[in-house]
């Protein structure tokens, strides 16, 4: 059987130089085009074995080592996760992986993240010690890339330093049950980490790196390698519009043969989509396909592995993360069931109280719901696709439970219009970030100031009801806040309190109430006051007669269940908990 490429990975730390030792191959810059100079994307460079001869040249010869493979297919991840959940049946879609730990910072939150990932994926690794230039005293030398040769040339304690760290990193593998050694101590590779100290900036290291990942792929992974000649199957990066082709996928391919003119299903927004490819758009070697710096070549057919673009119609809702799949048309409901389970498998999370979390890819999504459920964050619902008001409103519900997980999570998507007046109003906080780790690190920070908020609040005291009425003829000011007369039928008000309304919707928090022109700090039954409420706007959240409650979230109505109130109290806390029954049917109030 013909051999495939390999498809190795590239993750670890964030501005441990992942990007960069590939654009010091590929002779690109895609890092400075990515926001915060981090790559959120995963993008796809064939290196084929002339370019891996040419880097590696005088060590091949040395070592009598041929290449056999047609070259590497390297995916390049985020390195604050790990996009290698980018999944095929039984396993990872990444052959082999490139662990990238800066040699001077040594294990980091996400290196550690990248292990545990590797592991669970039981994918084989290297590791590249990054930046050996930055060690004090390190001396590159222009005339070759090899890290022996140059390693030879440099003062003793400089090479003392430099196995000092690579002694860090083989104690933290140790501790994450790994043997490891310097690359060129191993004699087994199957029972020791290599270690490859690199240099992203000089390119030192870089023949080495190849030619112990060539050398591993080629001794143990041959079987895995061989090309099968079925249907085709790969996984959608990315969704994107090219002039001229419409809608288009950048996607790879892990296994068979995809062709021109072949059905396929891919995982939808909605449902699988089926569709014919019209044309397979494969980028230059050595380029990216996130972002070529030449115009693709069209082929007729491609065999795995590769990086391809896809132009077919219908792919406006193609999920980036989601399956693809060559199929016959006598087997299409068959793969169409099978595309949506693998989906509903990351998409669905079913904690009763718990975040929203919205994400542009399923990639995204399943790398966020691994970081929040590590922090142990539930999630309500995890999806793709922009902010709309229903998962403000669902937010919202799970706010009066848990007002600690009213918030939505919305990672490189827009927030609609309706959503954004909606959370205004329900005052459920978004967070909105184009880089997932300060994403998690926002809401960390945001979680542990509410939490001392709520603990004192409840140190002042429960909230007590109270039941208002909107007086006709008596709206002072429309907005920014609204101040309009009322008359307290029911209970109390005071400053800082919620209200709603008797759907249940949120309106707004009282600033102030005033009685004859002074401020007052609470108005009972009988009382007729102005109120001055910071959210609404008259005629369009509020109405002249209108009947707003104070707002008691579920915890605190439990509390005042057990209290002594007075009968009108009770008839209070009666009406809002019908309220909230209707809004919230799960509650069990």
């Amino acid at each position: 059987m013909p051999i495939r490429q390999p498809i190795c990975t590239v993750l670890g730390h964030i501005d441990h130089g992942k990007t960069s030792l590939l654009d010091k191959i590929r002779g690109t810059a895609v890092q400075l085009r990515e926001a915060g100079g981090i790559t959120q994307h995963i993008g796809a460079s064939f290196f084929p074995t002339s370019v891996i001869e040419e880097i590696c040249g005088e060590l091949l010869e040395k070592l009598q080592l041929k290449i056999t493979i047609p070259g590497l297919l390297i995916i390049d991840t985020p390195g604050h996760h790990s996009f290698l959940n980018l999944r095929r049946r039984g396993g990872a879609i990444a052959d082999i992986a490139i662990l990238v730990i800066d040699i001077l910072s040594g294990f980091q939150p996400q290196t550690f993240e990248s292990i545990n990932i590797l592991k669970a994926r039981k994918c084989p690794f290297l590791v590249a010690a990054n930046k050996i230039d930055r060690i004090p005293g390190w001396k590159s030398i222009k005339e070759s890339l090899s890290f022996m040769e140059s390693y030879k040339t440099q003062d003793s304690f400089v090479q003392k330093e430099l196995d000092n760290k690579v002694y860090e990193i083989m104690g933290d593998l140790s501790r994450e049950g790994f043997t490891s050694d310097r690359f060129e101590a191993i004699r087994d590779f199957t029972k020791s980490i290599a270690i490859i100290p690199t240099s992203a900036k000089s390119g030192e290291g870089i023949p080495e790196l190849l030619m112990v990942l060539i050398g591993l792929t080629q001794q143990y992974m041959l079987q895995k390698l061989q090309i099968t000649e079925g249907p085709g199957k790969g996984v959608a990066l990315e969704v994107k519009e090219e002039p001229g082709l419409g809608t288009t996928i950048d996607a790879i391919i892990y296994d068979g043969i995809v062709k021109k003119g072949d059905l396929i299903v891919v995982g939808g927004i909605e449902k699988p989509i089926e569709t014919k490819i019209r044309a397979l758009l494969l980028p230059k070697p050595l380029d990216e396909i996130r972002d070529p710096r030449e115009k693709f070549s069209s082929v007729k057919e491609v065999s795995a592995a590769a990086g391809i673009k896809i132009s077919a119609a219908g792919m406006e809702e193609v999920l980036a993360g989601a399956p693809i799949i060559v199929v016959e048309e006598s087997k299409i409901d068959d793969v169409k069931i099978e595309v949506m389970e693998e989906i509903e498998k990351i998409r669905i999370v079913t904690d009763k109280s718990g975040v929203i979390l919205k994400s542009d890819t399923l990639g995204s999504l399943e790398a966020i719901v691994g970081e929040l459920k590590g922090a142990n964050i539930p999630i309500r619902l995890a999806d793709v696709g922009d902010v709309s008001k229903r998962e403000v409103i669902e937010a919202s519900i799970v706010g009066e439970r848990e007002p600690l997980c009213a918030v939505i999570l919305a990672f490189n998507v827009s927030i609609l219009p309706d959503a954004k007046e909606e959370a205004r109003m329900s005052e459920v906080k978004i967070f909105e970030e184009q880089i997932i780790y300060q994403l998690v690190d926002e809401y960390k920070a945001w979680f542990k100031e509410k939490e001392e908020e709520l603990k004192e609040e409840e140190l002042r005291g429960v909230i007590l009801p109270g039941k208002i009425q909107i007086i006709p003829g008596y709206i002072f000011r429309k907005s920014k806040p609204a101040i309009v007369g009322v008359e307290v039928l029911a209970g109390s008000i005071t400053p800082k309190i919620r209200l709603i309304n008797e759907d249940g919707k949120r309106i707004g928090e009282i600033l102030q109430i005033q009685s004859e022109g002074e401020n007052i700090q609470k108005a009972g039954k009988g009382e007729q006051v102005a109120i001055s409420i910071r959210g609404p706007i008259v005629d369009r959240h509020i109405h002249e007669e209108d009947i707003l409650f104070v707002d008691i979230a579920e915890r605190n109505l439990l509390k005042l269940r057990e209290m002594e109130l007075t009968t009108e109290e009770k008839e209070i806390i009666e009406e809002l908990t019908k309220i909230k029954r209707k809004t919230a049917p799960y509650w069990g109030l």
